[in-house]
Formats: C-alpha cells, sequence, structure tokens
C-alpha cells in the first residue's frame, strides 16, 4: 500500500501546477515545524534536527529562486524574512527553543495564506481578461 502512496503523490507533483508546488512546500515546511516543535516536546533531538533541517531546506529553496529582478521590494522584504527564518530555526535547534519554532511556524502559515490569495487573485484576472474575447467571439456568431 505504501508503493501506491507513493505513486500517488509523485503524480500529483509531477502534474501540479507551479502555483500549486508552491503551496505544497509551504504544507510541507509547516508541517516539518511541527513536527520538530513535536520532536522537541518529547525530547527526540534527532527527530528534532531532522524536521527542522527539512523545513530549513525548503525556506533555503524559497530564497534561492526569488526573483529579485520582477519582484522589486517584495523579493528583498521575502529575503529577509527567509533570512530571519533560518536564523530562527538555528536557534531553536541549537538553544531547544520552542518558541522560535513556533514564530517560524507561524510565518510559514501566514505566508502561505497570502500565496493561496495571491494565486485566486490572479486566476481571477486571467478569467476576467479572457472573457471579453469569449463575448467577443460568441457576438460574432
Amino acid at each position: 500500500m505504501n508503493a501506491y502512496m507513493n505513486q500517488y503523490q509523485n503524480n500529483q507533483i509531477l502534474n501540479a501546477s507551479p502555483e500549486r508546488i508552491l503551496i505544497l512546500l509551504y504544507d510541507g515546511s509547516i508541517r516539518f515545524c511541527r513536527q520538530a516543535i513535536h520532536a522537541m516536546d518529547e525530547g527526540k533531538r534527532t527527530v528534532q534536527a531532522e524536521k527542522i533541517s527539512r523545513a530549513m531546506a525548503i525556506i533555503s529553496e524559497f530564497s534561492n529562486t526569488l526573483n529579485h529582478d520582477v519582484g522589486g521590494e517584495i523579493a528583498t522584504d521575502l529575503d529577509a524574512l527567509y533570512s530571519f527564518m533560518m536564523r530562527e530555526l538555528t536557534s531553536a535547534n541549537v538553544k531547544n527553543d520552542r518558541k522560535a519554532l513556533e514564530t517560524v511556524e507561524d510565518l510559514l502559515i501566514g505566508l502561505r495564506e497570502t500565496w493561496v490569495e495571491a494565486i485566486e487573485i490572479n486566476r481571477t484576472q486571467q478569467v476576467s481578461k479572457s472573457e471579453p474575447e469569449v463575448r467577443h467571439v460568441a457576438a460574432s456568431f
């Protein structure tokens, strides 16, 4: 059964839009923060370090893929926020600081919600841009 689940997840990712992949990555980073908090509460330092490392890998990728030419000030602000999260995660791991993990989790949740809203706004704008063409074609018949 596990092999079928892995295949399903692989297909879901391979067929996902870039926007969907972004949301899935946010979901993963949030999940890894929560798992690290849980491991911290249980005193499982190895698991905690692994989950923090996985969250950091995703956040690092977010930072590395920022397009500063297109994003301008927003990209710069996101880069600073991602750097802050990386410092907080490092601190959480070194100092066993639950609050630092919770701070990063909260920031990731907020960013995820913002991206979901931005994606929806973009979709709505794309639909409204194409509607006049559809109406125009329909009106010519």
